[in-house]
């Protein structure tokens, strides 16, 4: 398949809102910022100005990309939020995550905590009850996610889940690699589906 074929031009990225995160994954943060800004793909994120979240906005628009941030009125104090780049304020953090879905292609899901794991989780679920074919990827940085991946084959193991569960995301080492990632897996434009309301 060319890559002519495939649509992606925006891409989502949930990760920490910690100012307190280690500076490797800030690091990494801020070079995911930059490398969708010289791709030209835009960068959807919740709209932060702190943390892994801020990091990755703020290397995307010093790079002259397009940044949309999404947050909800009651954190924009709390997350700081990065008005220097388009920023929808929403109602809810439900509205939130429905507005961050539909402006993205692809979802890339960097190391976070309780917020991240829960809008990751959320996203499988769609996605293994057919809502979505989007990609979802994770950046794995020293077997981060690994626990979580362990919990999946546990589920698997105990036939909670189908093997095919495992064709719902993947997961890459090193940051250069996942958009690269995130490319493959997203489908021809024929085949992309946006989520039905009855989600």
């Amino acid at each position: 398949m060319s890559a002519s074929a495939h649509r992606l031009d925006s891409v989502c990225v949930f990760c920490a809102s910690s100012g307190d995160a280690p500076k490797p994954l800030m690091a990494a943060a801020t070079q995911f910022g930059q490398i969708l800004a010289h791709a030209g793909v835009r960068l959807v994120y919740g709209g932060g100005g702190i943390g892994l979240m801020g990091a990755c906005a703020r290397a995307a628009h010093e790079a002259g990309g397009r940044v949309l941030g999404v947050i909800p009125a009651f954190l924009t104090q709390r997350e700081a939020a990065f008005t220097r780049v388009e920023t929808a304020i929403v109602a809810s953090m439900h509205e939130r995550k429905m507005r961050m879905f539909k402006e993205s292609d692809a979802f890339a899901v960097l190391p976070g905590a309780i917020g991240t794991l829960e809008e990751a989780i959320e996203l499988l679920s769609w996605r293994r009850l057919g809502l979505h074919t989007k990609p979802i990827v994770f950046y794995n940085p020293d077997a981060f996610w690994d626990p979580l991946f362990a919990l999946f084959a546990q589920l698997e193991r105990q036939r909670l889940l189908p093997a095919e569960f495992a064709d719902c995301w993947g997961q890459v080492d090193e940051i250069e690699d996942l958009l690269p990632a995130l490319r493959a897996a997203t489908p021809p434009e024929s085949a992309a589906e946006p989520i039905a309301e009855r989600a």
